[in-house]
């Protein structure tokens, strides 16, 4: 089985990470940064929002079972991608709605499927599309956040509704 990879940033990673992690097709997802101009970035760095990057998962997936396309549906649905460098209370450039496309063909479907869902919200996408240069993973305490700590006011408040809507809204989409 070939698989791909998907790199989005919509806000705190915890929240993209708890969604996609029950999805049908998806292999893993790795919370992390990327988009910026130091190497080997700390939560620390990054929260002060001077290094250029974002928080981001970094997506494996099987395509046979769940397409780029449909990934970047659910991205779209699962946050709000109106607002630049903010996502709630979040704000800075390291809560940017991005996706890093790895490919050529990764590029022309962001594209497309912005297009497309343009119409979903009130006011303009401002999503940036950047090309995918080096992904680097998260603190362990990061990873599985939702899974780890579902006590958490965070995740109780913020992303536990997130995670409701994604079911209701594409029940047919969560692993069995």
């Amino acid at each position: 089985m070939a698989t791909e990879i998907a790199t989005l940033g919509g806000g705190c990673f915890w929240c993209l990470e708890a969604v996609f992690q029950d999805m049908k097709g998806v292999e893993s997802v790795v919370s992390g940064y990327t988009g910026g101009h130091v190497d080997n970035p700390t939560y620390e760095t990054v929260s002060q929002g001077t290094t250029g990057h974002a928080e981001v998962v970094n997506i494996t997936f099987d395509p046979d079972v769940i397409a780029y396309g449909d990934i970047l549906r659910i991205f779209f649905m699962m946050h709000d991608p109106t607002t630049p460098n903010r996502q709630g209370n979040d704000i800075g450039p390291q809560y940017r709605s991005a996706v890093f496309y790895h490919t050529p063909e990764q590029k022309r479907i962001v594209h497309e499927v912005m297009s497309e869902m343009a119409g979903v919200w009130s006011s303009p996408i401002v999503t940036q599309v950047e090309a995918f240069t080096k992904f680097y993973p998260a603190e362990d305490y990061h990873q599985n956040f939702y899974k780890d700590n579902p006590e958490q006011g965070y995740c109780i408040f913020v992303i536990e509704p997130k995670v409701s809507q994604f079911r209701r809204l594409f029940s047919e989409r969560l692993k069995a």
